[in-house]
């Protein structure tokens, strides 16, 4: 170790492992400063330690690579473009996946063994969880371009690089990728690295606008931009549009111009809450309209912009379409009605049908991991073969490891004297979903991993494991990456299940409810439908429950409704007194009560002093709630709370 080596790490355990400031002009910027405390007391990493660049061998490679794959194809003429501008001042380039694996790389063949020594090659880790304060990494935990140059790497074994780097994100604004330019020697001052950093930042905004367009091709594209010389040729700001109106994608330059401007998500929200026109006007905006007309500004305050619209492509239907396009497998193409972010997952987890690479799927609770798990067995060449389901936060963790592994006869105190074959061994043949896998205790997930790497279970009490042909895929409602970081959970055990990584939206977020709502009433018999203001309630709602409270909301409401129509009242009160302007309602006047007989005035009064909450009349009444409501229906009483017509 060199005397320049054994300084850095002595700065920064100064600063970052002790706490204490520097009192050097060549302290580092905060960003960097904050990346070295993450290192240190995040993912205690020594800064006494240097270690070598983590190289993944071929095949985990390979599995990054086909995760993105059309990304790849898609983004490599960037690279080529990028390399191009930076080849003759000694840099290379590098894409990473959002984990920082390296995979795409451009650099000089000449230097391609001291290259791949520094780590600048196919594979290597570049996130911040292995390799410390640097471009890629760093780049990946702010979610912003930046230069680490020197010796703002946290490793020592870094120090004699520069590297820039900026994200890359998709069009529902994830972190999908990092583009970086790397050299192994530079100039000593980090102002050196300005224009490699305005460089990549640029070539970073190219792939990322050429990845929307080619997500949105058949959709109404915005191209919006504060010249109206460069709006078509290089626009700053993408949005696309469904048939509807409403948001469906965005660059990450317009995805912060519109938060700024609204406060909130931008996906789902109408062309019409976030620009000062009608959608029905965007017609007008295509390329036959004179630049100086093409004037638009944004609902409420914001910059004045213009305007390019490109209208989706005419839809002919021909014999060849259906060749081109091949229909999704109906396991799969029965879970969306079209909402264009549940499409785009389910289009990418059907690719991976038959794939041997496991699948991690993350959402809200209740938003349909297990259908879609389920979806992906019925649709692959293992629908004939067992679908086991453990759900990996019910079983008790004294007994988790015998469910999951089996256990031999007497191997311990209480065992069946028969012995049992675990929910692993059970799954042979066909899938092993693994739901909530993010509460399985951490002693056990050693074990987990060894099955999923070898194809073997060992039972307990046995003395040799017994291989088994499973396709696993994992759910989760919780941010496994944080709990790699917390210790909670293994990273090599979250890097196996997460081969490939499928997202499902929440169903507020979704635009199928209508379709939803339809399905759900028709798959038992009789069909109910809905009364307009009962279906008006249902899609304001915000669902924090997800489709398994959507599902019991219409349980509820079939079995208290009446001639096959299920009307607001129908709803629980939960859902009813949730929706906008119900939490302080107007009581109008009700019929006259001396038109009922003397249990509706008592029922009508005793609905009166409880503001009408029918669950608390039910429980002083004795009565369920659904006798309470067929009450109501049967003499005409209706809460001012939700009847429509309240203020007439």
């Amino acid at each position: 170790m060199d005397l320049r080596a054994r300084e850095h790490i002595q700065t920064v355990m100064t600063l970052a492992g002790e706490g204490h400031p520097l009192r050097t002009a060549l302290a580092p910027d905060g960003v960097i400063r904050e990346s070295w405390a993450r290192c240190v007391h995040e993912h205690r990493l020594d800064p006494t330690c240097m270690r070598p660049a983590v190289v993944l061998p071929q095949q985990q490679l390979r599995e990054h690579q086909e995760r993105i794959d059309e990304f790849l194809h898609m983004a490599r003429y960037g690279l080529e473009s990028l390399y191009q501008q930076v080849a003759g001042m000694g840099y290379c380039v590098l894409l990473t996946d959002s984990r920082g694996i390296t995979v795409d790389f451009i650099g000089d063949i000449q230097l391609d063994h001291t290259l791949r020594h520094a780590g600048l090659s196919l594979g290597a880790d570049w996130s911040e969880y292995h390799a410390g304060t640097c471009g890629v990494g760093t780049a990946l935990m702010t979610g912003e371009a930046l230069t680490v140059h020197q010796d703002d790497h946290f490793d020592a074994t870094h120090i004699p690089l520069t590297c820039t780097a900026a994200p890359i994100y998709d069009p529902l604004g994830q972190l999908n990728a990092v583009l970086d330019i790397s050299t192994l020697t530079s100039p000593q001052m980090k102002s050196s690295q300005h224009l490699a950093l305005q460089l990549v930042k640029v070539y970073a905004s190219r792939v990322e606008n050429a990845n929307f367009l080619r997500w949105f091709r058949n959709d109404w594209v915005l191209k919006l931009h504060p010249s109206p010389e460069f709006v078509e040729i290089s626009p700053d700001y993408l949005l696309a549009l469904d048939a509807g109106g409403r948001i469906i994608g965005h660059n990450r330059q317009a995805q912060l111009l519109l938060q700024a401007a609204s406060g909130g998500p931008v996906l789902g929200q109408a062309f019409e809450s976030v620009f000062n026109m009608r959608f029905d006007d965007l017609g007008q905006f295509m390329r036959a309209m004179p630049d100086e007309r093409r004037a638009v500004t944004l609902a409420g305050r914001g910059p004045v912009l213009f305007l390019h619209a490109v209208p989706p492509p005419p839809r002919r239907a021909t014999p060849t379409d259906a060749m081109a396009a091949p229909a999704l497998p109906a396991p799969l193409a029965q879970l969306s009605g079209g909402d264009p972010v549940l499409d785009g997952q389910i289009v990418r987890a059907a690719k991976l049908v038959d794939s041997p690479i496991s699948i991690l799927i993350t959402g809200e609770t209740g938003s349909g991991k297990e259908y879609l798990a389920k979806g992906l067995h019925k649709a692959s060449k293992r629908r004939n073969q067992p679908f086991v389901a453990v759900n990996c936060a019910a079983i008790p963790e004294t007994l988790i490891e015998s469910e999951l592994f089996g256990y031999l006869p007497g191997s311990f105190s209480g065992a069946s004297s028969k012995g049992k074959r675990g929910l692993i061994h059970e799954a042979d043949g066909g899938t092993l979903f693994l739901d909530e896998i993010g509460d399985m205790p951490r002693d056990l997930q050693g074990r987990l991993l060894r099955v999923l790497a070898e194809r073997e279970v060992l039972a307990i009490g046995a003395t040799r494991p017994v291989a088994v042909d499973i396709r696993v895929i994992a759910a989760t409602h919780c941010d496994l990456e944080t709990l790699v970081k917390a210790g909670r959970f293994r990273d090599d055990l979250y890097y196996r299940l997460a081969g490939a990584h499928v997202k499902l939206p929440a169903l507020r977020q979704r635009r199928d409810l209508p379709w939803l709502l339809y399905k759900l009433l028709h798959e038992e018999e009789p069909a109910v439908a809905l009364s307009r203001e009962a279906e008006a309630a249902l899609r304001s709602y915000s669902w924090p429950g997800n489709l398994r409270e959507l599902h019991n909301t219409l349980a509820f409401a079939r079995a208290v409704c009446s001639d096959g129509v299920i009307r607001i009242e129908d709803l629980p009160d939960t859902l009813l007194g949730a929706l906008p302007g119900a939490a302080a309602p107007s009581v109008r006047a009700l019929p006259d009560a001396t038109q009922h007989p003397p249990a509706a005035q008592q029922l009508l009064e005793s609905l009166r002093a409880a503001q009408w909450n029918v669950s608390a009349v039910a429980q002083q009444m004795g009565k369920s709630r659904m006798t309470l409501y067929r009450h109501m229906k049967r003499w005409g009483i209706r809460s001012p709370k939700h009847t429509p017509s309240a203020a007439s």
